[in-house]
């Protein structure tokens, strides 16, 4: 099962996401003769939502139709408009650092993880961009705009010190996300230096409006018994430049969850989004440009595509 959010007729609804074709769970209840769950709000609808169980029915009783009535109950994709799975989580963090070879290429200094910790930032929302949408290049600082393949986690349920061994039971679904990053934001240039500069430079350059895209869709936790055995990869314009595996993290996501939760309340919605693997630009002196299309991948997800502009 894939889950996703979408609008058409300006409206937003939920659907069993297909790579070119979407079914609106009211148009396949309606032909399964069941009842639709409700609304847009994905968390309901995976492990852990109110809705679940609802959900699991509905695909159930439609995957027993003919063929003829599963395809008039679906809308090819390329005629709605794929929506971020999660418009405004409470909270959204992302872990620097979490592939070594990531951190190597980009001339860091490679710890064993008995030694470290994770590394966690956040985005605002303004950030969040639709599949399909453009990442726009900001003014401000145009010419060292990267990309980052990662997992992203969706928190299903609330917790607070959950062990590494029980932490994916709070985990409701995961997609795919861009990190997209400026790797030279420098605000007022005349600046004079500060010890802590640096570091908010690199901050500051994941905050731009549209840096993170994500989709195109959720596949629900219990669909995926590993989320270390996943395939990723990148391509800009049809170019290979991320090619790894959810395999290489070094902390993986149980031990992420885990170590958030030991001091954070993690709620139902929440996003973590786990890292990007080796590949990225700066590590090539490659950047991108208008007209560019990014195209991220993640075995058992889908492709989240987005143009820059």
């Amino acid at each position: 099962m894939r889950i996703c959010r979408f609008e058409r007729a300006g409206a937003t609804e939920a659907g069993f996401y297909g790579d070119d074709r979407v079914i609106p769970l009211s148009n396949a209840a309606q032909a399964a003769g069941v009842e639709a769950p409700t609304g847009d709000d994905l968390v309901s609808l995976l492990p852990g939502g109110t809705q679940r169980g609802a959900v699991v029915r509905l695909q159930d009783a439609f995957a027993a139709l003919s063929d003829d009535a599963k395809a008039a109950a679906s809308v090819p994709t390329n005629e709605v408009a794929l929506r971020v799975p999660f418009p405004a989580p409470s909270k959204l963090m992302l872990l620097a650092g979490n592939y070594s070879k990531h951190v190597a290429e980009t001339g860091g200094h490679v710890e064993v993880r008995a030694n470290t910790f994770p590394y966690v930032f956040m985005k605002p929302t303004t950030t969040l961009t639709h599949p399909g949408d453009a990442i726009r290049i900001p003014a401000v600082s145009p010419d060292h705009i990267d990309w980052e393949i990662e997992l992203g986690i969706i928190i299903g349920r609330e917790c607070k010190g959950v062990s590494e061994a029980d932490a994916l039971a709070s985990v409701a679904g995961y997609t795919v996300v861009n990190d997209v990053s400026d790797r030279k934001f420098r605000p007022n240039p005349g600046r004079v230096e500060r010890p802590k500069d640096k570091f908010f430079d690199w901050l500051h350059g994941k905050w731009h409006d549209t840096f993170c895209p994500m989709g195109p869709c959720v596949v629900p936790a219990d669909d995926i018994a590993d989320p270390q055995q996943l395939p990723m990869k990148l391509t800009v314009n049809g170019n290979v430049e991320q090619d790894a595996s959810t395999s290489e993290m070094d902390f993986p996501v149980a031990a992420v969850v885990s170590f958030l939760s030991s001091w954070v309340t993690l709620q139902p919605g929440d996003i973590i989004s786990t890292g990007t693997p080796d590949g990225v630009g700066a590590a090539k002196g490659k950047f991108l440009k208008p007209g560019d299309i990014i195209e991220a991948s993640i075995g058992r997800i889908g492709v989240l595509r987005n143009p820059v502009e």
